[in-house]
């Protein structure tokens, strides 16, 4: 077995959502999840299958999203895996219904920090172990960090009154 560690390319402003799951009609589900959830979000949507053809799948809407989650799916390349590249939104605005849709079995991670991910590869073939999601705690927050942080959220539309 050799681990790697596969660099997730996002586009500026964008986010992602990284999983597994377990059926054919994965991207078809999960198109239908966003654009029912948040019409606004623009997105791509990609996915390894692991048995058959063991073709890339995918769908979205916007094509410069599209091709970033074809393109990072391939570089992970771990069967029954998926990914969302979003814009016009946040994970959070989407993932709870993204863990309701049946064949969803797992959720690596949900960011907009850099991100990598953690690879085992076998003579079967590749699998996620783990995720590295942004840069460590530099310190621990203060009084001024924490009124910062009550700011920023309620500056957000929608997030806080």
């Amino acid at each position: 077995m050799e681990l790697k560690v596969i660099d997730f390319n996002l586009p500026k402003d964008a986010n992602v959502i990284l999983g597994q799951s377990h059926f054919i009609k994965t991207v078809e589900d999960l198109y239908e999840t966003i654009v029912t959830t948040n019409s606004n979000i623009k997105f791509g949507v990609a996915f390894n299958e692991a048995s058959g053809p063991c073709l890339v799948r995918y769908d979205g809407n916007d094509e410069e999203l599209i091709q970033s989650a074809i393109e990072n799916i391939k570089n992970i390349g771990a069967g029954h895996t998926f990914t969302i590249v979003m814009k016009n939104g946040f994970p959070i605005n989407i993932l709870n219904q993204i863990k309701n849709v049946q064949e969803v079995t797992h959720i690596y991670a949900a960011t907009a920090n850099p991100l990598q991910v953690i690879i085992a590869e076998t003579n079967l073939g590749r699998g996620i172990m783990g995720v590295i999601d942004g840069y460590s705690p530099k310190g621990v927050e203060d009084e001024k960090a924490k009124k910062e942080k009550y700011d920023f959220l309620r500056n957000i539309t929608g997030y806080k009154r």
